[in-house]
């Protein structure tokens, strides 16, 4: 059975768990006699490589870059007011945790929308500041690289939308 991708060497891709990497190469490997693609994604930030099996890459939820245009909607999104969702605070962070590790681009949205706080809005605990810290951060990594921008310049782009809002 050969298995196709929409990956090529050379892409930026994201991978949920770490955010942006870069596909360094496919190359096959046999692991307990089975022949398998492997994807060897590069995350630099993060000083790591990993070497994820082909047939997996969907599953893992790995995707190619926002486009420009679906960037800018999502963008769009941070500016818009929501009611901020109450309730347990460890069930909270959990939910925040599963959208974060999605690879979802909207979903990091939302996360940043309901953790953002204005000076005028109390302080944030310590989880709530490093959830928020974790969203900002995945969220920048993928802004910078497609709008071909600096790391910092990403962040505070994004935190200026936020206070925007």
């Amino acid at each position: 059975m050969e298995i196709t991708t929409a990956f090529s060497t050379g892409d930026t891709v994201v991978y949920p768990n770490h955010g942006v990497g870069k596909l360094e190469k496919i190359e096959s490997q046999t692991i307990a006699g089975q022949e398998l693609k492997v994807l060897v994604i590069n995350f630099e930030k993060k000083r790591m490589t990993l070497r994820l099996p082909l047939v997996k890459a969907k599953n893992t939820g790995l995707r190619n870059l926002t486009t420009k245009d679906d960037m800018g909607k999502t963008l769009a999104l941070l500016t818009k007011k929501i009611k901020t969702t109450k309730g347990i605070w460890a069930r909270r962070a959990q939910e925040y945790e599963t959208k974060i590790n999605s690879g979802s681009i909207i979903s990091l949205s939302e996360v940043l929308r309901e953790l953002h706080r204005d000076e005028n809005q109390g302080d944030q605990s310590y989880s709530e500041r490093q959830i928020y810290q974790n969203a900002l951060e995945r969220f920048a990594d993928e802004v910078a690289v497609v709008e071909a921008i600096q790391f910092e310049d990403a962040c505070e782009k994004l935190k200026t939308m936020l206070r925007v809002a």
